[in-house]
């Protein structure tokens, strides 16, 4: 988002101003997430599709497309190694910060159906991506490269992912049937114990409507993030704290601040699979939608000046959250939840990754 709100635009604002800003970004932002997931939720419940589906699928391809549009602006700037970084940085975010966060405040559902399918595709999406990048630098070396013809290969993947996922999901043992706006208003109080009446009230309008209003909270969510950012990055800078811890808390959290926000709104509204499937999702469209456009647009180098942490760091810190992801998967799978423990190793290896990427820059 640098490329879209630069953070010079914040730096000759006045302290008072800052915090005017600041406030109202944050409250943009909340209401946004609200927007998206109560949207979500009823789009779900009237197309017939499950919560954790359209968290994998609509909901995650909103919150990346703008991590999309800015890793394809850098690459046709000229700063093609951006969109790698961002790539691989967001699902470890993602994966280690958000879900491992969202498992200590609650216990999230493990949906068998959609963790055996999507949650496979998770996984092998980043296994992927290491394969195609150590192949890359095993036969051209520090000069290594992913082509235009990686870029269509995984758009081409992401059309098959999209497809089979609404393919998949009419046949979900757990999805709901159909349901129109007339028959939603007859559901049995049972159900309205179920699904919250806002949900049911939503779920009356038009599915153009829904559409719209997701929209919104997505342009509200994404904006009002990295306003915020700025504001609080500009804030700290004047406040006197060091630019390292400036850029290994806010910069780097605000690149996964959309998805935190709707994670953690879910939560509160009660439609924790949301988060799940927003996670799983996100982790997917990061390298086959982020790195897949971003690679068409320009050649997206492996190595940059010389410096190879991308191989060294950023590649291993993924596969280790996705096969940590996965690990926890199979027992969660069994008790119908995940444990809230789960959240404590993918916390300590977000951390771990953001240290030990900084100590390694700095070196």
């Amino acid at each position: 988002m640098e490329h879209l709100i630069p953070q010079y635009w914040f730096d000759g604002l006045s302290q008072p101003m800052l915090l005017v800003i600041g406030a109202f970004a944050t409250a943009m932002l909340i209401k946004g997430a609200d927007w998206i997931v109560e949207s979500a939720s009823a789009i779900a419940l009237r197309a017939g599709l499950p919560k954790i589906v359209v968290g994998a699928t609509i909901v995650s391809l909103g919150t990346t497309s703008p991590e999309c549009a800015v890793s394809v602006m850098a690459a046709w700037a000229g700063e093609p190694g951006l969109a790698l970084g961002n790539a691989v940085g967001s699902i470890v975010a993602d994966t280690g910060l958000i879900f491992g966060l969202g498992c200590l405040l609650v216990a999230l559902p493990a949906d068998r159906f959609v963790l055996n399918r999507q949650g496979w595709i998770q996984f092998a999406a980043g296994l992927l991506l290491a394969c195609l990048c150590y192949g890359a630098y095993a036969r051209q070396g520090d000069h290594a490269v992913l082509g235009r013809p990686i870029g269509v290969l995984m758009l081409v993947l992401l059309a098959g992912y999209l497809y089979v996922s609404v393919k998949w999901s009419r046949t979900h043992p757990h999805g709901e049937p159909f349901q129109t706006p007339d028959t939603i208003a007859e559901m049995p109080v049972v159900k309205a114990a179920i699904v919250p009446e806002t949900t049911h009230q939503e779920a009356r309008r038009s599915a153009i409507y829904l559409i719209g209003v997701m929209l919104a909270g997505l342009v509200f969510v994404v904006f009002s993030s990295r306003v915020l950012v700025c504001c609080v990055t500009t804030l700290a800078q004047r406040w006197g704290v060091p630019q390292v811890v400036i850029a290994a808390t806010l910069v780097a959290l605000g690149t996964s601040l959309p998805e935190l926000v709707v994670g953690l709104t879910s939560i509160l509204k009660g439609h924790k699979e949301i988060l799940v499937g927003n996670i799983i999702g996100a982790d997917i469209l990061n390298v086959l939608f982020v790195v897949g456009a971003s690679a068409c647009a320009a050649e997206l180098p492996i190595v940059e000046d010389g410096q190879r942490i991308f191989l060294y760091l950023h590649l291993p810190a993924v596969l280790l959250v996705l096969a940590l992801f996965r690990l926890f998967t199979f027992s969660a799978i069994k008790r119908g939840h995940f444990s809230r423990w789960n959240g404590v190793p993918l916390l300590v290896l977000y951390v771990g990754y953001v240290v030990l990427q900084f100590v390694a820059t700095r070196g």
